[in-house]
């Protein structure tokens, strides 16, 4: 672990430009003796051959990296289409966000920093993104519920008539002022839970 970070210690020092050089990024990660890690890399003086690069493109190399996972990150919805959403939280306080269209409830009550876990990364593999539609004919306005879904709400503390998992519901202009209320427990349960004591 305390090499990986070295690693990344010696990256962070590598020029930040859009093309960074295949040859200096080389020998500038490979002059260094790794301290303070008990591990040594073999110092190579002497520059490789033009033979041995001959066929590669050594001038410039793009560098890149993955995009930082969002999580709780919600489209800000446009003027004229916003859609009304209340919440209550386990306290019974009511908070009011326009929302846009497409937007699931798990997302949207982590970018607000609601109480809603969604352990599962929002993947309907686990009951943590439990809510209850307070309106019955809310409920009735949006689609049925997968099997997955039903599966994992069997799973859930304090299941009623109108729950649903946040993050499968996604938001439509029928849905426009919504009341959800988030349920005082949740459950979640791993795989240790059903290992023999």
């Amino acid at each position: 672990m305390v090499f990986w970070k070295e690693v990344g210690l010696q990256l962070r020092r590598v020029p930040k430009t859009a093309d960074i050089c295949l040859t200096q990024s080389r020998r500038h990660l490979s002059s260094r003796t790794w301290t303070n890690t008990g591990i040594t890399t073999q110092r190579n003086t002497a520059r490789p051959s033009l033979q041995q690069w001959q066929g590669y493109n050594t001038a410039r190399r793009a560098f890149s990296v993955s995009a930082q996972a969002a999580h709780g990150h919600i489209t800000p919805p446009k003027a004229g289409e916003e859609i009304n959403i209340t919440f209550i939280d386990k306290d019974g306080t009511k908070i009011d966000f326009q929302v846009a269209e497409g937007d699931n409830l798990l997302d949207i009550a982590q970018a607000n920093d609601l109480e809603m876990e969604g352990a599962c990364g929002g993947s309907c593999a686990c009951s943590t993104c439990h809510v209850i539609v307070d309106d019955s004919d809310t409920f009735d306005k949006m689609e049925e519920p997968s099997d997955d879904e039903n599966d994992m709400l069997d799973l859930a503390f304090g299941l009623t008539e109108t729950s649903r998992l946040g993050c499968q519901v996604l938001m439509t202009k029928e849905l426009d002022g919504m009341v959800v209320r988030l349920p005082t427990m949740t459950r979640n349960l791993q795989a240790s839970d059903f290992e023999s004591k």
